[in-house]
Parts: C-alpha cells; sequence; structure tokens
C-alpha cells in the first residue's frame, strides 16, 4: 500500500513536521520492507518562496509554498497521476496559505485518492471561517483522527462531524528504552543534579517564566536542583523578534539570583537525545500559559518516556496526566508548582509512582503501535472509497479570496472618523471626512465584528458612530461633510448620504454588538424619521428603503415605521411605472452610479412586507441590469464615463468598486427572498471583479497596502485607493463569507423560505 503524506517534514523545524516523520516511519515499519520508497512519498509544505528552503529527503516527491495558490494545484494533480493509494493529511492552521489555511480546500477538492485527516488543533471557540474549514476538510475526509477525548467532543459538538467520522489515536511516542549509561547524567554543567527539564521550541505562550519564578523557593530547599531548558526558539519567532525572549528568561533568572541553576540548551535534539534528556530528567515540567491546547507532542513524549510530569491544567494534559500519571498546578501559579516540586524531590516514592504509571501508559503510545492503528484506517478508506465525499462547494470558492485585513481601514480612521480619500495608499487629509463613508464604515465594522469577532472591528465602531451622531442636526437631518480641521462644510447633505445614514442606523440597530451602540442607534434613527417623507431622490430613498428594512426585522411591530417603509417603496414603483417600457424596465431613464442598489431595496422590502408586486419589479429590475452588465466570464458594471442613457451606448469605463458591491449586495439579498442557490455563485462572481475578473483583467484589490483602486478606467486603473472603494471591497467580500455560510446550511431552511415567498 502507498501513501502520500500532506504536511510539512524534516529538516523542517517544526512539531507537524517530526509527527509526520514518525508516522512515515511508524507505518513502514509495519509494512516490513526494506525499500521506503514502496510505501509512499511526501508532499511537503514550505514556509518560504524558495522550493530549495530546505534540504529535503528523497522521499519527498513534491514540495507546496504555503502562500502559492498555483502550487496546491500543481500538487493535486501530482497526487492524482501518482500510485498512491490514500492520503494522510497533518492540520494545523498555520501551515496552509489563504486566511485561516483556506487555500487548503480547493486543493482536497481536487485529490480522487481516499483521506485521512489528522487534527492537531480542535478549536472551542472557531471563527466562522475556521469552523467551515473543519467541517468540509471532515467532509472530504474517510476519517479525521484526533488525538484527545475532548477534540472528539469538540468536533462532534462544536462543528457537527458526524460520530462515524471521527477516530481517536493518541499521539506517538519513540519507541526507545533509557540507556544503561545516560550520557545526559554525565554532562559537566548537570553532573549530580536534581534535573527539572522542560523542551520544545521556545515562544512566550510556553510559560517558561512561571518555573523561573518558582526556582527561589525550590533551590531554598533543594540547592543542587539545575532547570534545563532544552529547544531553540520558534524559527518564526527569530525571523520576527530574534532570541529576545530567551535573552528575557536569561535576565530574570539573573534578577532572582537563580541564573546558576538554569541551562539552555539551544538545539533542535534528535529523539535519541531527547529521551536521554527525559529519562535523565527527576521531574519534567509544561507550564504552559493556555488551557485550549488539545493537543501537546511534547507531553505526550515525556509521558512515553516515563517521566514524572507536572504541568499546568490543559485540555490534553488534564486527559494524559489522569489517574496519578502526573500532577497539575494553576496557569502561572509559581507557588504552587514550587510546592509540588518540593514535595515530590522529597518523597522519593511518589516520584517513582508517578514515574511507574506514566511508563506503563505510554507502553501502548509507541510508535509501531500507533502505526498499526493508522494502517486499519487507511485500509478501511482504500477499500470503502465512497466513504469520503468532494467538499460540496464550489459555487463559492474562498481559496480564491485574499485575507481579511482591517490594517488599511485603521490607516485611513482616527479619532474623528474615516478620510474621505488617499494619493495612492496614503490618506489625504486635506479633503477631510464625509458622512457618506462613515455610514459605510460602521456597516463594514459590524459585518466584520459579526464574522470574525474581530477586537479591531468592535474598536471601530464607535468612530463612526460618533461621526455619525455629530453630524446630524437638531431637526434630525444630517450634514455631510467636515473638513480635517473639525469645520462643517455644509449646512445639511445629500438625500444620498442621508439614505446611507439609514441604511447604517437601521444595520447597527438589527446586529449591535452591545446596548450602548443599539441605543444610541434607535436614538438617532427615530429622530431622522420626519426627514423620510421629504427624500426626492430614487438613491436616497433606496438606501432608506433598505435601512428601514433591517430596523423593521428588530422591531417588525413598529407599525410607524412600517408604514414609512410602504410609502417609500410606492414611491420606488412609481419611478418605475413611469419610466418603464418594452425594452426598458429601470427606475429612470438612465443608469448612472450604485444602480444594483434599486432592485436590492425592493428585495429588502418584500421580504419585510410579502409584497408580490414589489417582488416582481425587483426581479424585472435585477433582469434588465443583469442584461446589461452581466456577461459569460465577467461582471462589467456601468461605467461612470458618460453613464448608460436611455437608447445610448453603454460606457465601459470608469468603473466604479460601489457597482460591484451594491451587485454583491443585490445578488445575496435575492438568495435569501428566494432560496435559488444559483445566486450566490453570482455573489462571488461579482465579487471577482475586485481580484482582476474584469474587462482588463487587473485586480484592483492591493494586497500590498490591504486597499482597493478607484476605479477602472480605459487603460488601467485608478491607484487612489480612498475610503468608497476599499469600503466596497471589504463590504462584498465580507458579504461573500457570510453567502459561503449559507451555501452550508440544512436544506430543509431553504426549503422553509421557499414557502414563505412562494406561496
Amino acid at each position: 500500500m502507498k501513501i502520500a503524506y500532506i504536511s510539512t517534514y524534516p529538516p523542517r523545524e517544526c512539531g507537524l513536521a517530526t509527527f509526520n516523520h514518525n508516522l512515515r516511519r511508524a507505518i513502514n515499519s509495519n509494512f516490513l520492507t526494506e525499500n521506503p520508497s514502496e510505501t509512499g512519498f511526501v508532499v511537503a509544505l514550505n514556509n518560504s518562496e524558495n522550493l530549495q528552503e530546505y534540504d529535503y529527503p528523497e522521499e519527498v516527491k513534491c514540495v507546496i509554498r504555503q502562500n502559492y495558490q498555483d502550487d496546491y494545484a500543481v500538487a493535486a494533480a501530482f497526487i492524482n497521476s501518482s500510485d498512491a493509494d490514500a492520503c494522510i493529511l497533518q492540520h494545523e492552521f498555520g501551515i496552509y496559505g489563504g486566511e485561516n489555511g483556506i487555500y487548503l480546500l480547493p486543493f482536497l477538492n481536487k485529490l480522487d485518492k481516499p483521506l485521512i485527516s489528522i487534527m492537531h488543533t480542535i478549536l472551542k471557540s472557531p471563527t466562522f471561517l475556521q469552523k467551515v474549514i473543519i467541517r468540509e476538510i471532515a467532509k472530504r475526509s474517510a476519517k479525521v483522527v484526533v488525538m484527545s477525548k475532548r477534540a472528539v467532543k469538540f468536533l462532534e459538538e462544536i462543528y457537527q462531524v458526524p460520530e462515524g467520522k471521527i477516530q481517536l489515536i493518541e499521539h506517538g511516542v519513540p519507541d526507545l528504552e533509557a540507556p544503561a549509561v545516560n550520557p545526559v547524567r554525565e554532562l559537566a554543567e548537570l553532573k549530580n543534579k536534581r534535573l527539572l527539564l522542560t523542551f520544545g521550541l521556545l515562544s512566550r505562550n510556553k510559560g517558561l517564566e512561571t518555573v523561573i519564578h518558582a526556582l527561589p523557593k525550590i533551590v531554598k530547599q533543594h540547592p543542587e536542583v539545575m532547570y534545563v531548558i532544552l529547544g531553540n526558539t520558534h524559527p518564526g519567532i527569530v525571523k520576527n523578534s530574534g532570541e529576545e525572549y530567551r535573552d528575557s528568561l536569561q535576565q530574570l533568572a539573573v534578577e532572582l539570583k537563580v541564573d546558576q541553576h538554569i541551562t539552555f540548551i539551544n538545539k533542535f535534539v534528535t529523539e535519541e537525545e531527547l529521551i536521554n534528556y527525559l529519562t535523565a530528567a527527576d521531574i519534567y515540567i509544561t507550564p504552559y500559559f493556555n488551557v485550549a491546547q488539545i493537543t501537546s507532542g511534547t507531553l505526550s513524549y515525556a509521558v512515553g518516556a516515563g517521566a514524572a510530569v507536572v504541568s499546568t491544567p490543559y485540555w490534553h494534559a488534564q486527559e494524559l496526566l489522569d489517574n496519578n500519571r502526573g500532577r497539575l498546578f494553576n496557569f502561572k501559579d509559581e507557588f504552587g508548582l514550587a510546592d509540588i516540586v518540593n514535595q515530590l524531590l522529597e518523597s522519593p516514592e511518589k516520584l517513582n509512582t508517578l514515574k511507574k504509571n506514566a511508563y506503563q501508559y505510554g507502553l501502548k503510545l509507541r510508535w509501531p503501535k500507533i502505526g498499526l492503528e493508522y494502517i486499519e484506517q487507511i485500509e478501511n478508506a482504500v477499500n470503502h472509497p465512497d466513504y469520503s465525499e468532494k467538499i460540496l462547494s464550489q459555487i463559492i470558492d474562498p481559496g480564491l479570496m485574499p485575507e481579511f485585513d482591517l490594517a488599511y481601514i485603521r490607516r485611513l480612521t482616527d479619532d474623528t472618523g474615516i478620510f474621505q480619500h488617499a494619493k495612492y495608499g496614503v490618506p489625504n487629509r486635506k479633503e477631510g471626512y464625509c458622512l457618506d463613508d462613515n455610514a459605510r464604515a460602521l456597516i463594514m465594522a459590524l459585518m466584520a465584528y459579526q464574522t470574525t469577532r474581530s477586537r479591531e472591528a468592535l474598536d471601530l465602531l464607535p468612530v463612526y458612530l460618533s461621526f455619525i451622531h455629530d453630524m446630524q442636526l437638531e431637526d434630525g437631518n444630517f450634514r455631510n461633510f467636515l473638513s480635517f480641521s473639525r469645520q462643517y462644510l455644509d449646512e445639511e447633505g445629500s438625500d444620498d448620504s442621508f439614505g446611507r445614514t439609514i441604511w447604517a442606523l437601521g444595520y447597527l440597530i438589527h446586529t449591535a454588538p452591545n446596548n450602548s451602540f443599539g441605543e444610541l442607534g434607535h436614538e438617532l434613527f427615530l429622530k431622522s424619521v420626519p426627514h423620510f417623507k421629504k427624500l426626492t431622490h430614487l438613491r436616497g430613498i433606496c438606501n432608506t428603503i433598505t435601512g428601514i428594512s433591517y430596523y423593521l426585522r428588530t422591531h417588525p411591530y413598529d407599525e410607524k415605521i412600517l408604514q414609512e417603509l410602504k410609502s417609500l417603496t410606492h414611491k420606488l414603483l412609481g419611478a418605475y411605472n413611469t419610466t418603464k417600457g418594452h425594452d426598458w424596465h429601470w427606475f429612470e431613464n438612465h443608469l448612472t452610479y450604485d444602480n444594483a442598489i434599486f432592485p436590492l431595496a425592493l428585495f429588502h422590502s418584500a421580504e419585510v412586507t410579502r409584497n408580490d408586486q414589489v417582488k416582481q419589479v425587483a426581479l424585472e429590475s435585477l433582469q434588465f441590469i443583469e442584461k446589461l452588465t452581466v456577461g459569460t466570464d465577467y461582471l462589467n458594471p456601468v461605467g461612470n464615463n458618460g453613464w448608460y442613457l436611455r437608447d445610448g451606448q453603454m460606457p465601459l469605463h470608469d468603473q466604479q468598486a460601489i457597482e460591484v458591491m451594491a451587485m454583491v449586495l443585490m445578488y445575496f439579498q435575492v438568495y435569501k427572498v428566494t432560496g435559488e442557490t444559483k445566486y450566490l455563485k453570482k455573489v462571488f462572481s461579482s465579487y471577482l471583479w475586485f481580484l482582476g475578473e474584469n474587462s482588463l483583467r487587473i485586480p484592483l484589490y492591493d494586497a500590498e497596502v490591504k486597499g482597493c483602486c478607484d476605479g477602472l478606467q480605459p487603460s488601467g486603473i485608478n491607484r487612489n485607493q480612498g475610503a468608497e472603494s476599499t469600503l466596497a471591497y471589504l463590504i462584498s467580500h465580507l458579504t461573500v463569507l457570510d453567502a459561503f455560510k449559507h451555501e452550508y446550511q440544512d436544506n430543509e431552511n431553504i426549503e422553509k423560505q421557499k414557502k414563505i415567498f412562494f406561496k
């Protein structure tokens, strides 16, 4: 049987690389072949652009550079054309490219081989995207392997992975025994010492400070103690921060006057060396800070070597050290740690009992036995190939999407609000602020917080909401423009800016993350209601209809606001009936800017009012704008360079980002009204305009700056990246993520929607 192993691989210094290498050896040892190449090959993940970054051994036949999507496609084709019978995938969010490693999904969807996936991290509180990724990997896998009982429970209860898909196989440990004469004990700095040991790649979450803080109390009773910190600093941390963490630990030891009782061994040791250290140690300590660690390879190794383990109570430690196989102390509790260590050092009987219990349990974790368990799962997968299923989604492919990033929005925002314009990717303060953009920014930040629970997004919300509050006049209307010096530049704003603000306030009331924001939004919204009847410009009416619709989803029994919605919707229908003709199904005699907000507003109104006439006009106008702007390959929105006059010619340029955002939002809303999944595909295909699926095949999203260019021009793009275009991109991106979530709704929910709207 031949297996394709997909993961990081030595000589890359990474816990998953070591695990993958050991698993491959464990499986090979059970096949009893003299030629390891007969049992398969490795597809290795690189964390750099250089394919030659690592001097891989001969079993590595293909390399994927983490952030190169084309490499994933090449690797999938290589595996499919090979004679591999099955694949084993190691999963950790940090080793695959895209947001939360989403490049993995289209890769897995291309594979034609049975798949076993090993999950090294199962989060208790995943983001939407993290949850979807785990669920989709599980769908594609014949089995999902986890290494603790808690991980099984999480997969079932949080990720809704069927019980039959999950297999518990504990972390393997080296099949090695303590040497008769341990060379570690012969090292000059360790000779005749009572050894405390921690090993693994150094990083701040390892909590080594706790042990150092405990040392003065330990050394006072046991001056012969030496604490050995074995392992080099994590390569990613060295790249970004050098040896700052190791240096800080050494400085702390000097300050506490225990520097003579600490030995740093800065190397990535072999397994044989590791066993020597583990069996030489009197006590092994894992002082991690975070309870949310579902698997720890270092802890498994320590138990497997028969070490006396003292640990903080993270999830894996609670499970593995149960039944007197170790001792636990509280997080950051140096006093509790010192007491336990002193007790054990003073009681050889208690110390030896822990070691004996750990050793006996570790015998069943030896790699050859673990390898047999994997072979059984692989054989089942190969013999029942229909047990795995393709990832269902090719409607929306998040692997094509850049990672969501608020860095540029933060640069565009100061403590007043978001700047209107930019010169390239630099905020243009000369142009000041406007209500339009701060209203859009409020919508974007709310969507971002809903989707990602981003603290950055939450921190931006009061800035934009405060700006809206400041721009509201006593009579409830709003100004629009404010200079950088905080001088008002108009007496009152346009219907457009008013409508966009009502949209933002309605959306805030519907999705407020706390009562304070929601109550202020409600106050501003109600104060503005008298101006609804004064609106004459159709786009202002459309935006206001959308905001009112969100308001009524939260306050469905507010008859006064419902009548306002019906009145504004009637105005919009009146405009449509006045101008429509045999081949002209539109609300005006021209299409100018932000055109898709017309059907978008009517679909919102139809969802709230259940009015069939409103829905029919929404569908007619949707089909009209589709006929003009949606080609077979890409979206081609109405250009702002002349606009589209009735009986005139369609202008191709200057295409604007808000046109595309409106199309994305429109298609998602019509999906929610009709339940037809074809509209989800159109959500995504419209969004791809930002990424280069446009008439010039040029991306407008700037992956370096994290902003969006201001327009698509005849020979290129407007490289300025103002608030309007960047917010349009981000709102579109977040809408696609929301659509992606809906794509995986139960068919039962979709059928319920159809029954409501198509009686």
